[in-house]
Parts: structure tokens; C-alpha cells; sequence
């Protein structure tokens, strides 16, 4: 036997009644009673604070009690459309597409704006703002699905591609657009100059000499659309290119050429590099040979060559040096023939060379002894005809 029930509502809620699994009626705040007849009953209660209802297929309750729409709105989207809800003017909600949401009526300003998503593609900048730095908590894991956040930095642009095509490029600064329904993808295109090195290249000259290179060179984009769309990543392409050409031009050119000239070997890499890169794109600024390095036997061999060579400079300049001496004495004795006066110049000159290794000297027959007979240099005998 089944007694009188009371249910007690309180102010921020609302409760939905059933009797075996019938919707009988809803519930205002307050104390309701009934009878015994009524039994068994169901009931549920639910928060007004938080706007939304979390009970499925509540469209299908409106639809049989319309005494429930002065309580109650239900939203739903297309396939096609996203909603926003906002509550007392802040963002409370997200809808996708092709959902149904219901919400309690007469508790706060609640305003819907539906967006259809054939009709637009970007967000504008005060709701992209909004949804990315003043977004709830809750809302984070919808708006990753509904929305593509993308920034343009400085001296980068952007291409838009949407369904895998060319929709637009985009300047430095921020960007959103609603994802749903298509394929959204933005390729950055860095614009300033770009540094490029290719370390520890093993290559063979014409001579067969095996060398390692470093080069190292710098470009720019100058096409972007052929820079994105041409290849599908430019920076490998370029770093390829390198090496190739490097590979071409030393194949050329014996050792002995490169270590001479190694501008020369920067000029042909730039001849073979100019076309190959513009068809992407980019533009070479400048190339540079870095490091030639020669292997352990080839350099040992190497700097005797060097040191032979410098060896072979060495004596040249010693001969010449010695042919030159020869002259000056040759000259000098010619001099001394014909002159007497310059002959007992040098006679005097080695008496002093003489006299200043010897410790004691005896002199015999005066002063004039010493002048004419101590030293005398005198021209050999001719030999007989």
C-alpha cells in the first residue's frame, strides 16, 4: 500500500516526474505532493545553473508534451552548421554539426548564433581571439575539433590549402578556420635568407684522388607557390642539388686545380646549381668552398712533393747566389791587376787579418820590412805556351 510522497524542489532546480516510465510533468522549485495512486514514481532532478540538460533524446519529450516548451529549448545543427551559445554574453557552449543540445529557458540571457560552414571559412579575428586565449577549460577538446589555428610569423607566408588545393596566401599574423566538412593545411614559407653546409662530402677528382669537401652556401625563396608545390620539401631539394653539383664540378678538374683555384670550383657550382633551383623557386646567393681535406697517405705524399719543390727553389737561389759572388771576385781581381795602389790595399787588409789571429810577431829589418816583405800577393806564373 502505497502512502502520500512529497518532493522537494529546491530554487536551483528543476525536476521531471514519471510514472512508470511516462513522463507525468515537471516540477518548479517548491514542496509537491502525491498521491497514493501515482505510485511507483521516478523522478529526476536537474541543475538550471548549468543551462544545458544531460538527458538524451529530449526532442522526442518535447515533441509529445508541448507543455514542456515554456521550460525548455532544444537546439539542433545540420550537417553543415556549428552553433555557439552564449550566456549572459561569455561563450558557454559549442555545437558540431548535426547535434542536439537542450537548454533551460528563463534562467539566463541565452543568445544561439548558428554559422553555416558552405558559407564560411575563416573565423573573424574577435571570435578566433576568443576562442583560443579566452576559452573554458571544458570547451578545449570542441574547439580542436571545429577549428584550425594557424600563425604567419614575421617574414614567413603562409599557403592555404583547402581540400589539397591553392586557396590563398596568407601575410604574417594570426589566422582560424572551421575545420569541419573539409581538409584544412597551411604550409609556412620562411623568406629570409637560409644557411645550407654539406660536411664530409667523399669525392674523386679527374685524377682519381680521393678528397673530402665541406661547402657551405646560402638562398632564399623567391617563388613561393613553386617552392611549395613543385617539390615537396625545398630545403632537402636544395641540400641534393648541392651535392650533386659539388660532385660534377670537382670530377673536372685534376687535384692540382683545386688547390690552386678554389673560386674557380665556387663559380661552376653556381653554372650547374641556377637552373635546377629556379624551377623551385630559389635563388643561390652565395657559394663557398670551406675545407678541402686530403686522406693520410695522399697528404704525406703531398708535402714531399712540397718540401721538394721548395728544396729544388732553395739551391736555385743558392746557385745564383754563389754565380753572383764568383763575379764580384772576378771583377775584383781584374781591379787589382791594373791597379797597384787597390793591390797593396788588399796586401795591408790581409796583413791585418794576419796579424789580428797571432799573439806575438818578431820584425826583422825595420818598419819598411814589415810594409813590403811581411805580405805581398802576387799574380801566379803564367804557365808556358
Amino acid at each position: 500500500m502505497y502512502l502520500w510522497k512529497t518532493i522537494e524542489v529546491p530554487e536551483n532546480m528543476r525536476a521531471l516526474v514519471f510514472q512508470r516510465g511516462r513522463f507525468r510533468c515537471l516540477l518548479d522549485p517548491g514542496s509537491h505532493r502525491f498521491g497514493p495512486h501515482l505510485h511507483p514514481l521516478a523522478v529526476e532532478r536537474y541543475e538550471v545553473t548549468d543551462l544545458l540538460i544531460p538527458r538524451p533524446k529530449v526532442k522526442y519529450l518535447l515533441r509529445n508534451h508541448p507543455e514542456l516548451e515554456q521550460h525548455i529549448e532544444c537546439i539542433e545543427t545540420s550537417d553543415s552548421e556549428v552553433a555557439l551559445l552564449y550566456r549572459d554574453g561569455r561563450l558557454e557552449e559549442l555545437m558540431l554539426p548535426a547535434r542536439e543540445m537542450a537548454i533551460w529557458k528563463g534562467v539566463d540571457p541565452v543568445a544561439v548564433e548558428k554559422i553555416n560552414l558552405h558559407d564560411s571559412l575563416a573565423l573573424t579575428p574577435e571570435l578566433a581571439t576568443a576562442l583560443r586565449f579566452d576559452l573554458p577549460a571544458s570547451l578545449e577538446k570542441k574547439v580542436r575539433q571545429l577549428i584550425y589555428f594557424v600563425d604567419v610569423p614575421d617574414h614567413h607566408r603562409g599557403l592555404l590549402l583547402v581540400n589539397r588545393q591553392l586557396h590563398a596566401w596568407l601575410e604574417p599574423g594570426y589566422y582560424a578556420y572551421w575545420q569541419p566538412g573539409r581538409s584544412i593545411q597551411v604550409n609556412l614559407v620562411d623568406l629570409r635568407m637560409q644557411l645550407v653546409e654539406v660536411s664530409g662530402q667523399e669525392i674523386l677528382t679527374r685524377d682519381r684522388v680521393s678528397l673530402r669537401i665541406n661547402l657551405s652556401a646560402s638562398y632564399r625563396v623567391v617563388d613561393i607557390e613553386k617552392a611549395d608545390t613543385i617539390t615537396a620539401d625545398y630545403t632537402s631539394h636544395v641540400y641534393r642539388a648541392l651535392q650533386l653539383a659539388l660532385r660534377e664540378a670537382v670530377g673536372t678538374r685534376k687535384l692540382d686545380e683545386l688547390l690552386e683555384n678554389k673560386r674557380a670550383l665556387n663559380g661552376d657550382i653556381e653554372e650547374i646549381l641556377g637552373e635546377d633551383l629556379s624551377e623551385i623557386g630559389v635563388k643561390v646567393c652565395d657559394i663557398g668552398v670551406k675545407d678541402i681535406v686530403l686522406p693520410g697517405e695522399m697528404k704525406t705524399i703531398l708535402n714531399r712533393v712540397v718540401e721538394a719543390q721548395k728544396e729544388a727553389e732553395a739551391n736555385l737561389i743558392r746557385r745564383r747566389e754563389e754565380t753572383q759572388a764568383v763575379r764580384a771576385l772576378h771583377n775584383t781581381a781584374k781591379m787589382m791587376e791594373s791597379n797597384s795602389t787597390l793591390m797593396r790595399l788588399k796586401e795591408l787588409e790581409a796583413l791585418e787579418r794576419v796579424t789580428g789571429k797571432i799573439e806575438r810577431i818578431s820584425v826583422y829589418g825595420g818598419l819598411e820590412g814589415l810594409m813590403t816583405e811581411f805580405v805581398k800577393l802576387r799574380s801566379p806564373p803564367c804557365s808556358p805556351v
